[in-house]
């Protein structure tokens, strides 16, 4: 398990942009599964929407990217390296997620062609599937430590 302390070692991303506060399982190069616990606190609720907060779907997909890119910078011949989204397909969005609740993003890179690739993402509050996606990326060079 990674805590966001190492999160931010491996990716780039910081407050108020990092959506994963922990890793629970990791497969360097292959699969990332995290969680964001989401504080009634968090500053996107007091304008999405205000009297009925919802977590929006575009940030489930970043969080699922995030999570993307933990598994693929872990390998370590692409540290320092940035992933970039390049597209998104069958993206989906099918239940809310309001404050309080915690996001579980699943992703499974399923396939890198040079710089290109693409991961699989589902997000899930409980047993319950929030969010999905198919995600394209390219690995480009970076001046991230």
């Amino acid at each position: 398990m990674l805590d966001k302390a190492q999160i931010e070692a491996i990716i780039p991303h910081r407050a108020p942009f990092l959506f994963l506060d922990r890793v629970l399982e990791l497969v360097p190069g292959e699969r990332c599964v995290a969680e964001k616990d989401l504080s009634p606190d968090e500053e996107v609720f007091r304008g999405h929407f205000p009297g009925h907060p919802v977590f929006p779907g575009v940030l489930q997909v970043e969080a699922m990217a995030q999570a993307g890119a933990v598994a693929l910078l872990s390998v370590l011949e692409n540290r320092g390296k940035l992933v970039l989204f390049a597209g998104l397909e069958k993206v989906r969005f099918r239940s809310q997620v309001r404050p309080g609740e915690t996001l579980r993003v699943e992703v499974g890179l399923v396939g890198l062609r040079g710089p290109l690739g693409k991961g699989e993402g589902k997000a899930f509050v409980g047993n319950r599937l929030a969010s999905s996606a198919t995600m394209t990326f390219a690995l480009a060079e970076g001046d991230v430590a």
